[in-house]
């Protein structure tokens, strides 16, 4: 591969998504290294105030700030765009650093939002807290009721935000039906699509506008750093979105971009596999456990939608115990399974939402939900399944299941 043939789309547009993964865009240096360098620099210097100037006006292209540009950022950004199959990307410090600027990049005062109800807490913290702060009407519905997006619009409706499948609850939203709704009203879509990434679905084939990520997740996918990433078209990021995080800086530094170049090489591999595992675990736990959640199971109640709109089951999914005590009593039994709050890792986690992830939810707003006091999240890592399985049975008998 010639130095600059992974940022040329007329040619990386054609590259299957695993080789893009691999390498999308990548740029090599005049020393001709193999993995993507590391720049680690603040700013950048100009051979006279002529081109610094070209540079700022942008009549000439280059680097003239790290809040701005960094080239290991830029290979990040044009790969994560690849594999989205969108104009362009920007990468964000972490997951809800992308999705305060998807969002605020493009609301302002007098401007109403339709947000799903089954969200990640720092999610719905955005909506119902956030928002309204700035004078941001914000009506939140059932993600799974597509005519309910329909129900919510007036006259003032710039933006419908929700993720699919939802944190922590699977539930599965129709993209194709809610994106059109939006699109005949002439209203931005942005979808969180965190748990899924474009390995096992790309929202903007279903309509999306734009797709927003924690990359902190599957992308780097190995609990080592934390990144988000804002995907849309080219005159979205450029003019809508670039503006935002070029005067608010929240900017990924350029170690975190590499690490998750690194991550994404495998992704498509990691991905599949802990979904593999996931179904083995989900058809394991399904027979002991009074309910699952998970999309990749016939027992799901939208199983047949999250099959149209996914490639695969993804690694996580939710089951629920009999209240709050007995669900640490699970936790605590476990041997190999972690107690994390985290998702996405190769190592397999478990958290109790109602006191971690979705602690800082209101009690009600949580039930509305369906964040009970006896849910749990499950996200299945790169174990052998049989591992995970034993140490699951043997905690559930300890738990009185």
């Amino acid at each position: 591969m010639k130095r600059r043939t992974g940022q040329d789309r007329s040619i990386t547009q054609h590259w299957k998504p695993a080789t893009q993964a691999v390498r999308g865009g990548t740029a090599r240096s005049e020393f001709g290294e193999t993995s993507e360098a590391l720049f680690l620099t603040s700013g950048y210097t100009y051979d006279n105030a002529a081109q610094a100037a070209a540079r700022f006006t942008g009549e000439e292209a280059g680097m003239t700030y790290s809040r701005l540009q960094n080239p290991t950022v830029q290979m990040l950004e044009e790969r994560i765009a690849l594999l989205e199959g969108a104009g362009a990307c920007r990468a964000q410090a972490t997951g809800m650093a992308a999705m305060t600027a998807a969002l605020l990049c493009q609301l302002e005062t007098g401007d109403h939002l339709v947000g799903g109800r089954a969200a990640f807490g720092s999610c719905r913290w955005l909506t119902d807290t956030l928002l309204p702060k700035f004078g941001i009407q914000t009506t939140i519905v059932d993600t799974r009721d597509a005519q309910a997006f329909e129900g919510a619009i007036r006259p003032n409706t710039k933006v419908f935000f929700f993720e699919t499948p939802a944190n922590p609850t699977m539930d599965i939203a129709d993209l194709e039906a809610i994106c059109g709704i939006a699109k005949k009203h002439g209203i931005t879509t942005v979808v969180d699509n965190a748990f899924a990434t474009p390995v096992l679905q790309r929202p903007m084939e279903f309509g999306a506008d734009v797709v927003a990520y924690s990359a902190t997740k599957m992308m780097d996918g190995q609990g080592r750093v934390l990144a988000g990433a804002v995907c849309g078209s080219e005159d979205f990021i450029t003019n809508t979105l670039l503006p935002f995080t070029r005067n608010t800086g929240p900017n990924i530094s350029p170690f975190n971009a590499w690490v998750v170049l690194k991550g994404l090489e495998t992704l498509d591999l990691r991905i599949r596999r802990q979904s593999e595992n996931s179904l083995k675990v989900g058809k394991f736990l399904e027979t002991r456990v009074p309910r699952i959640l998970h999309p990749g199971l016939p027992s799901h109640p939208q199983h047949n939608l999250a099959m149209r709109q996914m490639a695969a089951c993804g690694p996580i999914f939710a089951f629920e115990v009999d209240g709050r005590k007995q669900a640490h009593a699970l936790l605590d039994a476990l041997d190999l399974i972690d107690i994390s709050n985290n998702i996405g890792d190769s190592r397999s986690l478990m958290t109790h939402p109602s006191t971690t992830t979705h602690y800082g939810v209101a009690e009600d707003k949580r039930l509305e939900m369906g964040v009970t006091e006896g849910l749990l999240r499950l996200n299945v890592g790169l174990e052998d399944p049989e591992d995970l399985i034993a140490d699951l049975d043997q905690a559930l008998r300890t738990a009185g299941l």
